[in-house]
């Protein structure tokens, strides 16, 4: 056992019992003994890696005996305190590590990049800043369950640089959410120091712009953190609201261990090895005769007993085999399609109007579906697709949103996590690009890492044909169809819109779902006018014929149809793809084989779009059935102009009618 000396760390033990203290105290010894002993496994190569929070115990500790533990909490790499302090037995924690079956990943992550319904937890993905985003969602949720519950989510200093941290903030501020952000300003972000990270006195201060209350507490004093943590916390729960909390601390080992520290003074690791956290508690305690050393040698044997024996058991689980078949199951969440068929009794509606009436109906469907975008509200979007769901559905449920893509994205995965389904509308697809990253790294991968799935969609206004110029228009399929995780849906006409738009909403699986906006306003039919649902991953065969095979989607569909009237002696099959993922292989598959010609029509720019990859399957699964080449046709390798002459020009509209002549004539 250490010599015990003078704390030099002010404590004040306020009101705390003896009981509380030592369960502070033991709740910070067993995160450090864990630590210890990695730090050993990992000189020997029995962990691969490992980023260190030794000296930080005080805040992960703190923060989480002062939430109940109903309340999610979202940590970071350096909260081991968070995990050990929530007791998740220990085994499953090292076979995480090792990349066992019995971890919470099933080795397809590795560290803390994992989350836990069981246990309340949300871990963090290597982009650090959508957890905060994640956070503001679950706290949407607790405000809309009415629980009375608040979420505590973890950053860095360093993370508090990402958009996505003053995006959180905004979104919590302005929907007064009942969150906590603790930053742990530990000095360095790997290797940069904070005065090359923010010119402002402290991060704490950023809060007076977003409207924040925000505090700075000494990181490293285990009494301050808690009851501090545990007074804000009472207080929020009452009167919901988010506060930004700087943790002064500092991170004395490297970003992970392989980095080390040499960037580091001396003098300054020195300075703080003599506020460590745990030596200055344990000090304070035996100087108030609370700990004794025979109490403190039965806590070090009984955690370090408990390491042994879930290393022993993680050591002794075998080995993952892969299987390719698991691998690939898991990439979605089983959805069971339900059918629900239309009724007989119809309408005829604009495109636009069939996307309305089917978000309506899912309103009414789903009791506590969430809907957000920008002026969506009371301006009913832009489109005015959702003018009039705020007086039938009130604000709590058709939520306006700052601009901030990124957050609102986030969002609705935290609310996911809650067991809230939402509809995320991008006022233009275009603008996903501000909120990408957490569409193709959190949304994607979540259930494929720790079978959390991401109960979103995510409508998408796209296309050309409306003179809107290069921020506009752009049908951009192909960002998402390359990401496994995913799934896309590309209606043309309003039957399938209002019936793919259902089932998207029913799916629990990320759904990007694009609407042509040339397509709203000039595309009538006739639609039920009941609630309806059509399967994901069925083309629609909109013709029939024998000389070639014409495969299409969005508004490909209506060019390739005028086409045909103007060319009547064509004989063609018309492929409306209406899902790109997944994808009817085997309709595409035999209608080629029986016409022995492929023609591939899509709106976006050739290199790189659907229309390869399609044209790779033909190839691999067609190749003896075909008497020509598989064509494809595209817009121009350009970005989309503004004016009309210009544009007209770009779509491959007009030079579909020509490619496929030479097709036929080949």
């Amino acid at each position: 056992m250490p010599t015990i000396t003078k704390s030099n760390i002010a404590y004040d033990k306020r009101s705390l019992n003896d009981q509380t203290l030592l369960k502070l105290y033991y709740n910070m010894l067993k995160p450090r003994l864990i630590e210890e002993k990695m730090l050993i496994l990992l000189r020997q190569g029995k962990v691969s890696k490992w980023f260190s929070g030794i000296g930080q115990e005080a805040i992960s500790v703190g923060v989480t005996m002062a939430l109940k533990p109903s309340e999610y909490i979202l940590p970071m790499h350096r909260n081991l305190g968070v995990f050990t302090t929530r007791k998740i037995p220990l085994h499953r924690l090292f076979c995480q590590w090792q990349g066992k079956a019995s971890g919470f990943t099933k080795g397809r992550d590795r560290s803390f990049h994992f989350g836990t319904q069981e246990y309340n937890i949300v871990g963090m993905i290597s982009h650090l800043g959508p957890q905060l985003g994640v956070a503001d969602g679950i706290a949407l949720a607790n405000l809309l369950k009415k629980n009375g519950n608040l979420t505590a989510v973890f950053s860095g200093e360093g993370g508090t640089s990402e958009g996505d941290f003053h995006e959180a903030l905004n979104v919590a501020s302005v929907w007064s959410l009942p969150v906590i952000f603790c930053v742990e300003n530990n000095g360095y972000g790997l290797s940069t120091p904070t005065n090359e990270q923010y010119n402002c006195k402290q991060i704490a201060d950023r809060g007076k712009g977003y409207g924040i209350e925000s505090f700075v507490l000494d990181g490293n004093n285990i009494i301050e953190t808690y009851t501090k943590v545990q007074k804000l916390a009472e207080s929020i729960r009452k009167r919901p609201r988010p506060i930004l909390i700087e943790f002064k601390t500092f991170r004395r080992r490297g970003h992970e261990e392989a980095s080390g520290t040499k960037y580091v003074p001396k003098e300054l690791i020195e300075e703080w090895e003599a506020k460590d956290p745990i030596e200055n508690f344990r000090s304070f305690l035996f100087s108030k005769k609370i700990l004794t050393a025979q109490i403190d040698e039965a806590y070090i044997d009984e955690i370090k007993s408990e390491i042994d024996t879930a290393l022993d058991t993680a050591y002794g689980e075998p080995d993952i085999i892969p299987s390719e078949t698991a691998e690939l199951n898991d990439v979605y969440k089983v959805f069971e399609y339900k059918p629900f068929t239309p009724n007989k009794v119809t309408k005829e509606l604009r495109f636009i109007d069939a996307i309305s009436e089917g978000l309506k109906q899912s309103m009414l469907k789903h009791k506590d579906l969430v809907i957000m975008g920008q002026d969506i509200a009371e301006y009913g979007g832009v489109f005015k697709i959702t003018e009039g769901f705020v007086e039938a559905f009130g604000k709590d449920r058709v939520r306006n949103t700052p601009i901030c893509e990124s957050a609102i994205v986030e969002t609705a995965m935290g609310l996911s996590i809650s067991g809230i389904k939402s509809v995320v509308e991008m006022q233009f697809a275009d603008f996903v690009t501000s909120g990408f990253n957490p569409v193709v790294n959190y949304l994607a991968k979540s259930h494929y890492r720790w079978q959390q799935e991401a109960d979103v969609v995510v409508r998408m206004p796209c296309g050309g044909g409306v003179a809107a110029g290069p921020f506009h228009s752009q049908t951009n399929e192909a960002w998402f169809t390359k990401t496994p995780g995913l799934k896309v849906v590309y209606p043309a006409y309003p039957y399938d819109a209002k019936g793919l738009l259902a089932t998207a909403i029913n799916d629990p699986n990320p759904v990007l779902f694009f609407e042509h906006k040339a397509l709203y306003r000039s595309i009538r039919q006739d639609v039920p006018t009941d609630y309806f649902t059509i399967p994901f991953g069925k083309a629609a065969v909109l013709k029939e014929g024998d000389a070639v095979s014409i495969i299409t989607y969005g508004a490909g569909v209506h060019w390739a149809l005028d086409t045909l009237e103007k060319n009547t002696d064509i004989s063609a099959d018309v492929i409306d793809l209406r899902t790109l993922q997944p994808l009817d292989k085997d309709a595409i598959i035999n209608s080629v084989k029986k016409t022995g010609r492929a023609i591939i029509l899509q709106e976006d720019s050739l290199f790189g779009g659907i229309a390869s990859d399609l044209s790779a399957l033909l190839m691999e699964e067609c190749f003896e059935y075909l008497d020509a080449p598989v064509k494809r046709v595209a817009s121009m390798e350009t970005p989309i102009p503004f004016i009309g002459q210009l544009e007209e020009q770009y779509l491959a509209k007009g030079r579909f009618e020509s490619a496929l002549k030479q097709l036929l004539a080949y």
